[in-house]
């Protein structure tokens, strides 16, 4: 009597049979196999050798049949069922994956990218919609990887749409994904996607070219903003430095990154007016940019992939005051942020610490700083909270540090107002202390200056 791995073979085989003689009419040997493929990945259970032979065999034999097939009639049925319900098998093991890789490569022969990418992108939508295992996400990210090189017309708005639906669910699934390894695995196939569409900009010129490159841009700070939440510092090192590399490639600065200015620059070109857009996918790039930069004073290898020479970029924030202020308004992404690691925040207020001093010209009395006063406040108020939710000693003495220099930063006719609206908008008695002391301190500082002027 044939044995239960024989019988399921040989029912997948009959199956596939009946596909193949009935071309004309296959919607019903479509709808069999399809039921056939979501029943096994059903019972496939993880870390079982079992399990992983079975779904390696039912992969292969798919695999076998659509190879042998020329049939347009047959890759049209399939085409929008079949690659969703290979994925979750394809989650399976490493060697499940090549399979299903192979299977989407048939496909894009057959069929072409650009119906591919669309089948792909409805599939990983509806697999996250319809929760349970995440399996299906590293391959099929892996299947955009190998889609977009083979585009042909409409690079631009054919990636900027699957990209949209790629971070979002991985910033869904990110959430929920307990699982260290497998979120490595994510993210490794996350940034393969850049990979691919940076292969793809190497094709292009141009218009084309150009706003390809910044939704690289984009997206690479999305990513680097998602890896430095979901990862401690060891565990981000290694996706750090492959997202850093693409900068130069991108004409992304550091000083451009943490004044924001190549910030909007490519936000300008991609997102535009598209508030959706921005807040469904391109939420974190502020923080994204921001952190990229800390990474980079924490770490001369993340320096270096970045081709970026970080001592220039201090030495002009410190002596370019507006520069300067557009620095704070980036960093409050990081330390008001409330799933960044402390050791990242830790960075943050280093580097703040590190930007001080310089040859600053005085600030011309006459002149309105009202606009910039927001973002001042805002970056007292991110690091008012380091301050009061940081259990390290030394973090919390330099975050007062930086508290206390960002406030002389701040033009005398403005910093009392501003040290008002911190007392008003605390609801901390810790917080309204700390204000006190800080006028204290801005009183003091200012009489010593009077008193030298005087002398």
């Amino acid at each position: 009597m044939a044995d239960q791995p024989d019988q399921s073979s040989a029912v997948l085989q009959q199956i596939l049979t009946s596909l193949s003689q009935s071309a004309d009419q296959p919607q019903s040997s479509v709808s069999e196999l399809i039921d056939f493929l979501n029943s096994t990945s059903g019972q496939s259970v993880p870390d079982n050798e079992d399990s992983e032979a079975t779904a390696f065999r039912t992969l292969t034999q798919v695999h076998q049949f659509i190879s042998s097939q020329s049939d347009q009639a047959i890759f049209d049925q399939l085409l929008f069922e079949l690659p969703k319900a290979v994925s979750e098998l394809g989650g399976v093991s490493e060697r499940c994956l090549d399979v299903f890789e192979s299977i989407i490569d048939r496909f894009v022969s057959m069929c072409g990218a650009r119906d591919m990418l669309s089948v792909l992108g409805e599939a990983l939508a509806y697999l996250t919609m319809k929760g349970g295992d995440y399996g299906y996400v590293v391959p099929l990210f892996s299947a955009f990887s190998r889609v977009f090189p083979c585009l042909k017309r409409r690079h631009f708005e054919q990636v900027k749409e699957a990209t949209g639906i790629i971070l979002k669910v991985l910033k869904t699934v990110s959430l929920e994904l307990e699982d260290e390894a497998e979120l490595q695995k994510m993210f490794d196939r996350a940034v393969g996607i850049a990979n691919s569409i940076h292969a793809v900009c190497l094709k292009l010129e141009g218009g084309v070219y150009e706003k390809l490159c910044a939704l690289l841009g984009l997206y690479v700070l999305e990513i680097m903003a998602l890896v430095s939440m979901n990862f401690e510092v060891l565990s981000s090192q290694p996706f750090v430095l492959q997202l850093s590399s693409f900068f130069p490639f991108c004409g992304l600065s550091y000083l451009g990154l943490i004044t924001g200015s190549d910030v909007d620059k490519i936000s300008g070109i991609v997102i535009g007016d598209d508030e959706d857009l921005y807040v469904d996918c391109f939420s974190d790039i502020k923080c994204g940019a921001s952190v990229s930069v800390i990474w980079g004073h924490a770490s001369i290898e993340v320096a270096t992939a970045a081709d970026e020479d970080l001592t220039a970029v201090k030495v002009e924030l410190q002596n370019n005051q507006t520069k300067r202020w557009q620095a704070f308004g980036m960093l409050k992404h990081i330390l008001a942020s409330v799933n960044l690691p402390w050791e990242v925040k830790k960075h943050a207020i280093d580097f703040l610490l590190s930007i001080r001093g310089g040859n600053i010209s005085p600030c011309d009395k006459h002149s309105d700083f009202s606009s910039d006063m927001p973002g001042l406040l805002a970056i007292l108020q991110a690091v008012q909270m380091v301050i009061m939710y940081t259990s390290d000693t030394e973090l919390r003495k330099n975050a007062f540090d930086a508290f206390k220099w960002i406030l002389a930063d701040i033009p005398t006719s403005h910093r009392f107002n501003i040290l008002k609206a911190l007392i008003t908008k605390s609801d901390s008695s810790s917080m309204v202390n700390l204000c006190r002391q800080s006028s204290k301190y801005a009183c003091l500082h200012f009489c010593q200056k009077l008193d030298f002027k005087l002398n």
